[in-house]
């Protein structure tokens, strides 16, 4: 079943700017970024029960071939994305 997903403000500003770093060093990267997130998003949407939960109701999924990770809540109905969190500030998320 794919549940709607909503990202939080910040998440979706994390998500923009950290493609926006990729495509400078690269071009091209940001869009296989951009790739990367949308097929975990994908995942999620399907099955976001399956990924480990990592405080309280917030779960994560990582990145395939990027270090970031996702962390969301999810119902049966809808996931939230509250944060998109690289390896260098793994607890940023938790001021969410």
């Amino acid at each position: 079943m794919n549940r709607s997903v909503r990202f939080g403000r910040l998440a979706r500003a994390e998500a923009n700017s950290t493609q926006d770093w990729y495509e400078l060093r690269r071009a091209g990267l940001g869009a296989e970024f951009r790739d990367a997130l949308e097929e975990a998003i994908a995942r999620i949407a399907d099955s976001p029960f399956q990924y480990q939960r990592v405080h309280g109701e917030t779960r994560r999924v990582v990145l395939r071939r990027f270090p970031h990770a996702i962390y969301f809540r999810a119902t049966e109905d809808e996931v939230v994305v509250l944060a998109l969190v690289g390896r260098q500030d793994p607890q940023g998320w938790q001021t969410r």
